[in-house]
Parts: C-alpha cells; sequence; structure tokens
C-alpha cells in the first residue's frame, strides 16, 4: 500500500495548531467545576492524541522510506510546542513548579534554537536520548493533564505527578547534556 510522500509531514504540521487549540482547551478546563472538568477531560484527550502522532509520523516515515529534512527539523519542533503548552498550561494553573518548567523550557528551546541556526550547514536529527526524554515526557505530561484526582484523590495524584515530573526534569537535562557533548564532538571531528 503506498500512501502519499508529504503524509508524515502533514502529521508533523497538525501538531502545531492542535498545540494551540489544547492550550486554550486546557486553560479554560482548569481543574475545578463540573463544566470546566469535561473540557479539562477534552484538554487531556487532545495532547495524548497529539503526541501520539509524534510515534505514528515517524513509523510512516522510516516504514515507507520518506524521511525528510523537513521532518527531522519540524518534527522536534510541533513536539516541543507541544510540551511546553502541556508544561507551562500545567504551571499557569499550579499543578507544576515554574521552576521545573522554566528548566526544561531553557533546554528544550535552547536545543531547537540551535538546529535552527546550523539547519543551512546539516539537519539535527533527534537523537536515541532525546526520544526517550520525549516520549517519557508524554506519558508524565498525559498523566498530569488527565483530571485522575477526581477518582484517586489530590494527595496520590499529586504525589505521582510531582515524581514524574522529576524524573522527565532529570531526563531533560541528561538529553540536553548528551545533545551538547554529541555536537561538540561532531565539530571537532568536522575540522
Amino acid at each position: 500500500m503506498a500512501i502519499p510522500r508529504q503524509l508524515p509531514n502533514a502529521i508533523t504540521v497538525a501538531r502545531i495548531p492542535l498545540a494551540v487549540v489544547f492550550f486554550v482547551l486546557l486553560l479554560v478546563g482548569g481543574t475545578y467545576g463540573l463544566t470546566d472538568l469535561i473540557v479539562r477531560w477534552i484538554a487531556a484527550i487532545l495532547f495524548i492524541v497529539a503526541i501520539s502522532t509524534d510515534w505514528v509520523d515517524g513509523y510512516l516515515a522510516r516504514r515507507y522510506d520518506i524521511v525528510s529534512d523537513f521532518g527531522k527539523l519540524w518534527d522536534p519542533i510541533a513536539d516541543k510546542l507541544l510540551t511546553g503548552a502541556g508544561f507551562v498550561g500545567l504551571a499557569i494553573l499550579g499543578e507544576v513548579s515554574w521552576w521545573i518548567v522554566v528548566i526544561i523550557l531553557v533546554r528544550e528551546w535552547g536545543i531547537t534554537i540551535h538546529r535552527l541556526v546550523v539547519a543551512s550547514e546539516h539537519v539535527v536529527a533527534a537523537a536515541w536520548m532525546g526520544k526517550i526524554k520525549t516520549a517519557f515526557q508524554g506519558v508524565a505530561l498525559g498523566w498530569a493533564l488527565l483530571p485522575l484526582h477526581v477518582f484517586i484523590g489530590l494527595g496520590p495524584w499529586t504525589v505521582v505527578t510531582t515524581v514524574l515530573m522529576v524524573i522527565v526534569l532529570v531526563l531533560t537535562v541528561v538529553s540536553g547534556i548528551d545533545y551538547i557533548v554529541a555536537q561538540v564532538r561532531g565539530a571537532r571531528q568536522s575540522r
């Protein structure tokens, strides 16, 4: 079965407006009230669907040998917009500490800006550690976004959310260091 060559890229690009819609719904939904709770569920499900497309577009591109420089560059950007919207939204709602969000966003956007700066020379694809970090961010954010505290209580939900966010923070910093080390080694080898 043949698929359109641009389908993986179209899926990647679709994550960008989905990130905006998700962010608005998250803020509108907040955490309290029945109507707000319904909107929060919708926002959480939209995030989970959108972050799942990261796996789909990558799979399709590799499976059908249609990996492109556009996809290598824009896939991580779309991921950063979506996960960044989740982290910032949760911080605005007071559910995740701002200091964690700031550290994560500085790493995420610092590396993204570096990728954009060097894009004219070469495209830097995501490394395996970065992919693990993104997957874990998706899981942790999915958990934090779902209003499961209604079922399990605010205490247990908060403990699990905090533990997941600390793990995400560690993976984000470690994968950032891995990226910097790889770039420095690559620059030395190209001399």
